[in-house]
């Protein structure tokens, strides 16, 4: 069995829970605000209440992932961080030019 270091051991779980952060956000918005049975007369405030927390824990774990993978010079671990927050920004951009 390959025994890993307690801070690549660390990058890979922020990773793993950060894309399954990523991967909920997704599909909350989904079924909330584009594939709804029928359009809902206000904005669902606990819907928007469980994005903005989970886009607190996304970003936290992603970040801490990035600047750890950075600080031990992990190349592979920071690519990876760098493609997942290039991807929530580019979700947000686009969630902001459907919705206005």
């Amino acid at each position: 069995m390959l025994i890993r270091s307690g801070k690549i051991q660390f990058l890979f779980w922020a990773f793993f829970f950060s894309t399954m952060i990523y991967l909920w956000i997704v599909a909350v918005g989904f079924q909330t605000f584009i594939l709804p049975d029928e359009k809902p007369l206000e904005m669902p405030q606990n819907v928007i209440v469980l994005l903005f927390l989970l886009y607190g824990f996304l970003t936290i774990t992603t970040l801490a992932g990035l600047i750890i993978s950075v600080m031990i010079n992990n190349k592979h671990y920071t690519r990876l961080f760098s493609g997942l927050i290039i991807l929530i920004f580019a979700t947000i951009m686009a969630s902001k030019g459907i919705f206005g």
